[in-house]
């Protein structure tokens, strides 16, 4: 609790300041005024930065059906993603110019995107139930199948009007055993933004990889060796 002692002695000697001020001349009085605001603008230059929090997202999916295709007696391995140059990183991309990559400066992914899709590609193999076993390298269980992924593109582009997320991946399925790729894809996804913003992107960026974990999954099954 403050003491009232100490508030009441602090008000005095304001009073006096303000009360010498007054009796000052005015000539002094302006000098005294100009003093006291270059002290207060040294003392706002030395007051530390103020530091923007950046908003964090996320991406994010809604469970898969269960597929109704064949059943492989076999696990899946999925890799950790790579991801193309540019969009290695946390930050948001977009673009307003062909060939012009520029990232936004208040908002940025919680992870890498190639780091959050590790593990949604793995869930979402795992709830077809189309496989033994679905694991994340590295692992501790020898896999059969591996699943390579690149993340290719994953930008906001407002050359579109509106403007529209961009999404692509490349994935490629290895036979461990055999030491041989299975087979190659790429799948691609345009999805516009509900805004024109970061936030609009990644509802749009969400709305599309929900589409891509599900032709992923369907390109696992049908191109995973049958044992």
């Amino acid at each position: 609790m403050k003491d009232a002692r100490s508030d009441n002695g602090t008000q005095r000697r304001v009073d006096r300041a303000m009360s010498a001020h007054r009796n000052l001349p005015v000539g002094r009085r302006r000098f005294a005024a100009l003093a006291l605001a270059t002290l207060l603008a040294g003392c706002a230059a030395l007051q530390p930065p103020r530091v923007e929090v950046p908003t964090l997202y996320i991406l994010a999916a809604e469970p898969l059906p269960q597929a109704t295709g064949p059943h492989h007696d076999a696990v899946v391995e999925v890799a950790p993603m790579r991801a193309w140059p540019g969009f290695g990183t946390a930050q948001m991309a977009y673009v307003r110019h062909p060939y012009e990559v520029d990232y936004y400066a208040a908002s940025r992914w919680a992870d890498t995107p190639a780091r959050m899709l590790q593990p949604l590609l793995a869930r979402a193999l795992e709830q077809t139930g189309s496989f033994r076993s679905v694991i994340r390298a590295p692992g501790l269980v020898p896999a059969d199948v591996r699943l390579d992924t690149e993340l290719v593109r994953l930008q906001q582009d407002f050359t579109a009007r509106p403007s529209r997320v961009e999404f692509t991946l490349r994935a490629q399925l290895v036979d461990v055993r055999e030491k041989r790729v299975i087979a190659t894809k790429v799948f691609d996804q345009v999805e516009n933004a509900p805004r024109e913003d970061a936030n609009g992107g990644v509802v749009a960026a969400n709305v599309a990889l929900q589409r891509l974990l599900g032709q992923v999954a369907d390109f696992c099954i049908a191109e995973a060796p049958r044992r």
